[in-house]
């Protein structure tokens, strides 16, 4: 998020906290629509508490991992995960302790930028089988006048979101929030166009609202 004046931030926080919701579970139906309607094996890396694992899961004829560095936030997604819901819950470091690969889709949201990022989409890139469909969502470090357009875009947005989402729910029924971003992003959007455009020939990046970007390659395939 861009810096913004202390006074606006802490009103933004305030907001916030009161009208919870989530930017990143915002994407899941884009996310879905980018795969198909039925796919082998799948992973989500950064799954937390496993929302889009078990959305996948839906989809899934292999079964899904998802991994997680947090073994916290793994467990409660083993307890969210309803009996016989084909979802595998494991606490790993990506990029070094992906599982063995390969998968028909890998979907990665708002943890990219924790991870070292050519290392990271290569392993992704190379666990991915023939065809299959990689997906992120990510965070990218503001620097062009698109990028702080898009930043000043996304504050009324959110807070309209927020209202919106919390109009005439009780405190037990809100939406649950976003999590926290721990480390912010060091790499710009142009940055990481480049590098996915040497690694990942034919990959669509986007950027969006919400200080947000995306990041879908189908199997080395470039896309019509």
């Amino acid at each position: 998020m861009a810096a913004l004046p202390p006074r606006l931030l802490r009103a933004l926080e305030a907001f916030n906290s009161a009208h919870p919701w989530s930017h990143n579970a915002h994407y899941h139906p884009w996310l879905l629509r980018q795969l198909p309607r039925r796919f082998g094996r799948g992973l989500d890396v950064g799954c937390g508490s496993g929302d889009l694992a078990r959305l996948l899961a839906g989809r899934s004829t292999g079964g899904v991992e998802g991994i997680d560095s947090d073994p916290e936030i793994i467990a409660r997604a083993r307890e969210l995960t309803p009996p016989g819901v084909p979802v595998d819950f494991v606490v790993a470091d990506a990029p070094a302790g992906l599982p063995a690969g390969p998968y028909d889709v890998i979907t990665c949201v708002a943890a990219l930028h924790h991870l070292p990022f050519t290392e990271t989409l290569t392993r992704f890139r190379d666990q991915l089988a023939p065809g299959g469909t990689l997906v992120v969502v990510g965070c990218a470090r503001e620097e062009s006048p698109v990028d702080h357009l898009l930043a000043a875009l996304s504050i009324p947005l959110n807070l309209a979101n927020g209202w919106l989402k919390n109009r005439g729910r009780t405190a037990a029924s809100r939406p649950v929030s976003m999590t926290a971003v721990t480390r912010p992003p060091e790499i710009t959007f142009a940055e990481i166009r480049r590098e996915a455009a040497r690694l990942l020939p034919g990959a669509r990046l986007r950027r969006r609202l919400f200080w947000r970007y995306t990041l879908v390659w189908r199997g080395g395939r470039a896309e019509g």
